[in-house]
């Protein structure tokens, strides 16, 4: 890691040294307290033996303190803490929903919606005590470093997973011969063969996660905090593959803490939820953040009787009745996914109920692409992400165009999520199924948070945080937003950036899908009225991206900061999100926009029905995988031959797109067609003919795109142009005689005049067969 950089300025840490151990699991067990407005309770992770370490494994000692010593400068972390026996600090009421899945030959209880039957099981943690003392964590024993901010960490240890009963399954091919080693050897070998399972003993796994979850522990280890990282010790331990792979960690959030809001709903209640903070879940759990981690995790989670729970989980969780009027809540997810997309909102939500409506699919087969029982074959290749239980692969939801969906809201807002948002939804799905096929996720929640959300809508697996803000004012801003982050299911989550800093590939992509969703969504509009929807929206964005281009720092513009050192890591897996708390950058739109436009200039020159299909193929390539920006473009060359007869080469697009600040210059003939485009509008107000003139440049553009702006100005009789078009007419003779004839025939004395003016002053100078013509028109 780069020494010079400043963590505490502007650019976001990722500490996790992932090269050396992997998390695979995580499972939570927290009591959501709003009184002391505090998450307590532990979280259990499982890990793998990172890659760094493989490949070094000879060496591995030596790397792992060498990069320790190198990045240990970053963390200032406080003194270790040294395990003491007396643990009543962290004593919590541990219980845990269990599932009626313990092996293959059990048969699955959940129902056609992804729900679970949750049954309570009592369990408590027991501790030993730890005879090392903090003399014995010389310079020679490995770190594990997780990210953590604003936790306060009560008690860490090592998870007694080889107590398990039943847990011999896992035990059989392991090879132990040194006494002194085998229980630490053994607890590692049941982790490896345990996240080591196929995919279609998903629901083994995640109860074998459980049964050991809350297995006792077997000794504390040393740990110390820093203001971005836990680090964590065994003494004597010196490699990454003699660590715990297994490890608890006790702790409790701090009310301050950035990762969620304390605050009251619409209707005065009082709720917390992930908001999409900048430092994104490290100070809700201590997890691995940078987007390597791919992990699955589970969660219980409980709140007083009233609060409902939602999650980021697969399956719809029913509240389970605990003793002391609590109601328990779990979620899992079997689909690896980064720590930060792990989401949860607690409140008093309502949900929102269908009563006589009955939700239309549209029936608009203008805008789709080639049906889905056309032959794509590229569809049948085997997924290239690490194995999971992919929907892709399930032909019994491939034709699923509308998943299972919830709204729930404040109460005093449940009828309008009725009348104006529940009705949008399934239309808003089915166009996305329409265009990129298979839904990523089983099902769907759409949330309407507190008033203090910062943005218009988030979206998470599973799960969309909606602002109350789109539910006013009929449905356009409802169902453009709502399809925004339907689009994140794709491209976000389901295909993420291999590096944060390139955000464009799930803002960008978004925006894009926004308008082509929108228009299958809308059943009512022709194919002229989506194209000039289409067209107008483009200029505003256009207008808002120039305005933030000008007012904006230069190094916040550029959609690949890194440049081609983008997704490198360092040796330990650490990294820094470039500007990633940069205050201002929360709230710009670059990424969005300037991406948006990148991808609506490659989607014109291939033709919208055939880069559509290149983004349905891209998706079936790499979805479940962490991508850079070249993967989609050289995918897109490669598979689109028109765009590389166009000239577009990838190192082209990162120069004048990716890697450079301010706007790419439309060239002339982008600029006409976009003209022509608006000149078949009926109708365009003076203030959006101001804005597009300012927008361009018009006046300082060729002739041929200042014929079509002069075109415009009397189509739409904008009196501040009628300078421009009388300079046309004397600068421009020889393309300006048509400007003439419009200016009579919309029999407007002022446009009349203006054609009679202009021609006497230019008539002397002007050939005489054009002066003969113009003449006829004038009288």
């Amino acid at each position: 890691m780069d020494p010079q950089l400043d963590p505490m300025k502007d650019d976001l840490p990722l500490m996790a040294n992932t090269s050396y151990m992997l998390v695979k699991h995580y499972v939570l067990d927290l009591d959501v307290d709003f009184k002391s407005k505090v998450i307590e309770g532990s979280i259990v992770l499982f890990f793998e033996t990172g890659s760094q370490h493989r490949k070094n494994s000879s060496t591995g000692r030596e790397c792992c303190q060498s990069e320790f010593d190198q990045s240990h400068k970053m963390r200032a972390s406080e003194p270790y803490h040294v395990p003491v026996t007396n643990v009543s600090a962290c004593s919590s009421k541990m219980e845990y929903n269990g599932f009626a899945v313990s092996g293959e030959g059990e048969e699955d209880t959940s129902d056609e919606n992804g729900n679970h039957s949750n049954s309570e099981q009592a369990s408590g943690i027991s501790s030993s005590e730890d005879c090392c003392d903090r003399e014995n964590h010389g310079n020679q024993d490995f770190v594990l470093v997780l990210d953590c901010c604003d936790l306060s960490v009560l008690k860490v240890e090592e998870v007694d997973v080889a107590a398990v009963s039943g847990i011999e399954q896992f035990t059989r091919p392991a090879k132990l011969t040194d006494v002194s080693k085998e229980l630490g050897n053994l607890r590692n070998h049941i982790v490896h063969e345990l996240v080591a399972l196929p995919a279609k003993r998903w629901e083994e796994q995640l109860c074998c996660f459980t049964h050991c979850s809350q297995a006792p522990g077997c000794g504390e280890l040393p740990f110390a905090t820093g203001p971005w990282s836990l680090e964590i010790r065994k003494p004597g331990i010196g490699t990454p593959a003699d660590f715990p792979h297994a490890i608890r960690i006790w702790y409790k959030t701090n009310p301050g803490g950035r990762s969620v809001a304390w605050t009251t709903d619409q209707s005065g209640r009082p709720c917390v939820y992930t908001m999409g903070s900048p430092i994104n879940n490290r100070a809700l759990f201590p997890c691995q953040e940078p987007p390597i981690a791919l992990s699955t995790w589970q969660a219980s989670v409980r709140a007083a009787a009233g609060f409902v729970v939602l999650m980021s989980g697969e399956n719809s969780a029913e509240p389970v009745q605990l003793p002391e009027d609590i109601l328990s809540w779990y979620y899992y997810v079997s689909m690896p996914m980064p720590a930060s997309t792990f989401t949860i909102a607690v409140g008093c939500w309502q949900e929102v109920k269908q009563q006589s409506f009955t939700a239309a699919i549209p029936t608009n087969t203008e805008f789709s692409l080639p049906s889905v029982q056309a032959d794509f074959s590229w569809h049948e290749a085997m997924c290239g992400h690490v194995g999971y239980p992919c929907r892709f692969q399930n032909p019994a939801v491939s034709w699923q165009a509308v998943i299972p969906h919830r709204v729930f809201s404040p109460c005093c807002l449940v009828e309008l999520c009725e009348e104006r948002l529940l009705p949008l939804i399934p239309q808003c799905l089915s166009a996305a199924f329409s265009t990129l096929g298979t839904h990523p996720f089983s099902r769907l929640d759409v949330l309407i948070v507190p008033s203090n959300f910062s943005s218009l809508g988030m979206a998470s697996p599973h799960i969309i945080f909606l602002s109350q803000s789109v539910l006013p004012g009929g449905s356009h801003l409802c169902g453009t937003r709502l399809c925004h982050e339907i689009a994140h299911a794709w491209f976000g989550l389901a295909i993420g950036a291999r590096d944060w800093t390139e955000e464009w590939i799930s803002e960008g992509f978004a925006t894009f899908l926004e308008d082509v969703f929108w228009a299958r969504a809308q059943q009512q509009l022709s194919h002229e009225e989506v194209k000039g929807q289409q067209e107008l929206k483009a200029l505003l964005r256009w207008h808002r991206l120039r305005d933030e281009v000008q007012n904006s720092e230069e190094e916040l513009q550029v959609l690949r900061p890194n440049k081609e050192s983008t997704g490198e890591l360092s040796e330990s897996g650490a990294s820094v999100v470039k500007y990633g708390l940069k205050a201002e950058k929360i709230f710009m739109q670059v990424h969005y926009l300037k991406g948006y436009f990148l991808l609506r200039s490659l989607a014109r020159t291939a033709g919208e029905a055939s880069f559509l299909l290149s983004l349905r193929k891209f998706v079936c390539k790499f979805h479940g995988q962490l991508v850079l920006s070249q993967d989609f473009l050289c995918m897109l060359l490669e598979d689109i031959p028109k765009q590389r007869k166009s000239g577009l080469t990838v190192e082209s697009i990162f120069q004048n797109w990716l890697d450079t600040s301010g706007i790419p210059k439309l060239l002339p003939d982008q600029l006409v067609l976009l003209l022509e485009f608006l000149l078949e509008e009926k109708t365009l107000c003076p203030r959006t003919l101001q804005c597009l003139e300012r927008t361009y440049q018009l006046r300082e553009q060729d002739a041929e795109v200042r014929h079509r702006w002069c075109e415009l100005v009397i189509k739409h009789k904008y009196v501040p142009g009628y300078g421009d078009v009388e300079r046309f007419l004397r600068e421009d003779q020889a393309m300006g005689v048509y400007l003439y004839g419009e200016l009579m025939v919309n029999e407007d004395a002022k446009q009349q005049e203006l054609a009679r003016k202009s021609f006497a002053s230019a008539q002397e100078h002007m050939d005489v067969s054009s002066a003969k013509v113009v003449a006829e028109m004038l009288f």
